[in-house]
Formats: C-alpha cells, sequence, structure tokens
C-alpha cells in the first residue's frame, strides 16, 4: 500500500480536484486505538487499485485536519474511517469493523 500523507488542510482542495479524474480515498487513523490499528492493517494486506489514490491521516496528529474533513464532506468523524470522494464529494464512507478494501473498491468503480 502506497499511502499519500495527508497532513495539511491545503490538500482536501487537490483530492476535491483530483476526485473528478480518479476517485480518492482518505483513512482516519487513530494510533491510539487498536480497532483503528486492526483496520489499517487489513487495508494494508488486502490489494489496492492503481486507479484510485489512498491518503492516510493520523488523526491525532492532525485533529484539525480531520475536523475540516468533516465538516467540507458533511460526514460525521469517526475513528477509524474511510471516505471514498468522487468529483468533489464524499460517496461512500465506513468505520470500524466495516471498512473492507473489497467493498472500498466496489463503491469506486460506480
Amino acid at each position: 500500500m502506497n499511502w499519500i500523507p495527508l497532513t495539511s488542510e491545503d490538500q482536501l482542495s487537490t483530492i476535491s480536484s483530483l476526485s473528478t479524474e480518479r476517485p480518492q480515498v482518505i483513512f482516519k487513523h487513530s494510533t491510539r486505538c487498536s480497532i483503528s490499528s486492526m483496520a489499517l492493517s487489513r487495508l494494508e494486506r488486502s490489494e489496492p487499485s492503481d486507479k484510485v489514490d489512498f491518503y492516510y491521516l493520523d488523526l491525532i496528529k492532525y485533529r484539525t485536519i480531520s475536523a475540516e474533513i468533516a465538516e467540507k464532506y458533511q460526514v460525521a468523524h469517526e475513528s477509524p474511517q474511510i471516505l471514498l470522494i468522487k468529483n468533489g464529494n464524499c460517496t461512500y464512507e465506513e468505520s470500524h469493523m466495516g471498512i473492507n478494501m473489497d467493498e472500498i473498491l466496489e463503491q469506486a468503480v460506480k
């Protein structure tokens, strides 16, 4: 898995722009949560698509970015959480044990 670190609120504009060309996925990870670590491990053991960009947000370190994501994409804050961004909008989100690469990729090609 080639994660793109999400470390700046400015990247959210880039993600929205890129999402008009290809799906963008944001994984919000809490480094203090065992469920979040388990979700991260499952994603990293899965086969990602080279047609989707995957962003990793350490939400403990970058809490303000996490809050901006919730506001920008109108989703409740959860951790761990996956958001699929297409055409500037969050078209799919899932959290906790519902995070599954097959489901993410299925939603990405819809």
